[in-house]
């Protein structure tokens, strides 16, 4: 009993230390000054949807995505909205793009399952980072995303040098974006048909790759899926960017003009819709 009681508290205490975080963790939110009002009514309505941190410093942030992306968002001419909780079908009916970043996003209940089933048949966009796309049943997300992965399965390089490889040449989502990074990718894939793989990764000789079996087989990383639903009135979009990880990698300013063009192309909006926006005061 003395030796299950310290057990736990050692698990205990590993856990809050890998989880605890010091002021300069989150000194980068005094960088983004709190959100104006929407300026720009015919913008993009985004809808973040994210979650309470999970990892240790620097990573699956969630929070801090949440507070730098709506005021960035914001300033880029976007309406922006957002939860920790899934948005509720009055949230959808309201909104362009559902922008998430999240771990295991693929949980819903039924009742949330078919809110974002009227969503897609209406032809609502998604667009998602990291773990978002994993979940209970990966054919089923990727019936909407294009592509998941199966929560529980060992699917992960574990932090890595990733060296990107482009497959769809002159896509202008990828303008200028760094090819190589150090983050996590996934490996075991279940893809729906049609997807547009716009990077790969060929996985690296982590002890995690190797163990699945998955070292040196290349996966796409990035990607865009468009398809009506059955029963649908429009054609859905999604954008869907693996890494993230690594709070920094998302913040990089390439990195952020990448995501932002996805955002604008899941919401059928020109590419540059966020990235070359200027405000109204600003164009006189």
């Amino acid at each position: 009993m003395r030796l299950l009681f310290t057990l736990v508290t050692v698990f205990f205490l590993a856990s809050t230390n890998a989880l605890a975080q010091s002021a300069s963790d989150y000194s980068k939110y005094d960088d983004w000054p709190y959100p104006r009002e929407p300026e720009n009514p015919e913008g993009l309505k985004v809808f973040l949807y994210g979650s309470l941190k999970t990892h240790g410093p620097g990573a699956h942030d969630y929070p801090y995505w949440m507070d730098t992306w709506s005021k960035m968002l914001t300033d880029h001419g976007a309406i922006v909205d957002g939860s920790f909780s899934f948005p509720s079908a009055d949230q959808l009916a309201n909104t362009d793009v559902l922008f998430i970043y999240r771990g295991d996003a693929g949980y819903m209940t039924s009742e949330q399952r078919a809110n974002l089933q009227e969503y897609i048949k209406r032809g609502g966009g998604i667009a998602t980072l990291h773990d978002s796309i994993c979940g209970p049943n990966p054919e089923d997300w990727a019936s909407i995303l294009g592509g998941a992965k199966k929560h529980g399965e060992l699917n992960f390089t574990w932090t890595a040098t990733l060296d990107y490889e482009v497959v769809d040449e002159g896509n202008p989502i990828i303008e200028d974006m760094p090819m190589q990074l150090y983050d996590e990718a996934f490996f075991k894939m279940t893809f729906a048909e049609g997807i547009n793989p716009i990077l790969s990764v060929t996985m690296p000789d982590t002890p995690t790759a190797i163990r699945a079996g998955y070292n040196r087989k290349t996966v796409p990383q990035m990607w865009t899926y468009e398809h009506t639903a059955e029963g649908g009135t429009a054609p859905a979009r999604s954008f869907v960017w693996m890494q993230g990880h690594m709070i920094d990698n998302i913040d990089d300013p390439a990195m952020r003009d990448v995501v932002m063009r996805g955002i604008a192309w899941a919401g059928k909006r020109p590419y540059d819709e966020l990235t070359d926006y200027v405000a109204a005061e600003e164009a006189h």
